[in-house]
């Protein structure tokens, strides 16, 4: 997959995350991702609000996200919050950086994935 589709997947994921979790949306924050892929391995910064994209080493990134290139590939297509979460949960993608700021993005998501069941069981 050439950089430019990269890119515009990365893209794709952090707004379509952004899209379930508003109130992620304005969060300021820059990440490292990194894709891992048959012997290779590819680093991206991110910077948010935006996305701002960049195939580049991350040296300001707060946190760095790490996960197979495949598994990244599945997740940006069809990646609701609840895939994401699985994801981090079985261990195929990592997250490391300070815990308060881990805390708080598992925090929101969390809130955010209670106020959709409840909307759901409301809805009926």
């Amino acid at each position: 997959m050439a950089t430019a589709d990269t890119k515009s997947l990365i893209e794709k994921a952090v707004n379509d995350f952004q899209r379930q979790v508003p109130a992620l949306a304005q969060l300021k924050i820059v990440f490292e991702l990194e894709l891992r892929g048959r012997g290779d391995i590819q680093l991206f910064r991110v910077e948010l609000p935006g996305p701002k994209v960049s195939k580049d080493i991350a040296s300001d990134a707060k946190v760095r996200l790490s996960l197979p290139r495949a598994d990244f590939n599945a997740l940006a297509e069809d990646g609701r919050i609840a895939h994401w979460r699985e994801a981090f949960q079985s261990g195929h993608a990592k997250a490391s950086g300070p815990p308060e700021i881990l805390k708080l993005i598992a925090n929101v998501v969390a809130k955010q994935e209670e106020r959709s069941r409840t909307r759901k069981v409301r809805s009926r």
